[in-house]
């Protein structure tokens, strides 16, 4: 139940968001703003949630060449996605929104194994306040390119169930496998966050918060670290 309450409310996230965004008001700095205070939260649970427990328990080689190997992944397909493919049209465009959060959510999955409300409240808080004002922009962006607000509501909509989906996976499917292994796919996940934060969200906020960004990252930062002592 605590698992479904927890990717219910992460991915619905998204939608809100969505709705925010094409019939709501949001400026331009406030925009900017939000996503940076979600990016700060979210590196510091990249870090402490999915890096920090394989480098105490495994070995530190393979798990910092993993957390390499999911940014390489991340970037690869980021450029893939936008450079190469029309992001523009359906497949390309859902490829396009959903890429930053399947990782996230299947490392919160991942997460919620043997896991109790407090531990994880720092990872799902982060998400949460990461897709809001993404889906918020997004939505807003993909209007004024006259695309119609139904279809664009709908495309947030199946892309909330793809990252629900993602989560539950994370969590079932991985729910017998060892410690170890888990900490390396939990690497994998923090890989492709941080590259996801490099080349989206604070890129992104500078753009639109400028220097208001770094207070804005370093709110979120605190904001994130006081989640996870609760779950201490």
């Amino acid at each position: 139940m605590m698992t479904a309450i927890v990717v219910l409310i992460v991915s619905g996230a998204l939608i809100l968001g969505a709705v925010w965004g094409l019939y709501g008001n949001i400026s331009k700095r406030l925009e900017g703003f939000l996503v940076a205070l979600a990016g700060g939260a979210l590196l510091v649970s990249a870090i402490l949630e999915l890096i920090y427990p394989a480098l105490e328990k495994n070995s530190v080689p393979i798990a910092l060449t993993t957390v390499f190997v999911g940014a390489i992944t991340f970037t690869v397909l980021d450029y893939l996605v936008k450079e190469k493919w029309n992001s523009q049209s359906g497949g390309g465009l859902l490829a396009a929104i959903t890429l930053d959060g399947i990782p996230e959510n299947l490392a919160l999955g991942v997460s919620l194994i043997g896991a109790s409300p407090l531990s994880i409240a720092a990872l799902s808080g982060s998400i949460l306040l990461s897709n809001l004002p993404e889906a918020a922009g997004g939505a807003k962006e993909m209007a004024e390119n006259a695309d119609s607000k139904k279809k664009i509501l709908w495309l947030w909509i199946g892309t909330a169930l793809i990252l629900s989906a993602a989560a539950l996976l994370g969590h079932y499917l991985l729910a017998n496998v060892s410690t170890k292994y888990l900490n390396y796919i939990k690497c994998f996940a923090g890989g492709a966050v941080a590259a996801s934060l490099a080349l989206e969200v604070f890129p992104k906020a500078y753009k639109e918060d400028k220097y208001w960004t770094g207070l804005a990252t370093a709110i979120g930062l605190v904001l994130a670290l006081y989640l996870n002592t609760l779950g201490e």
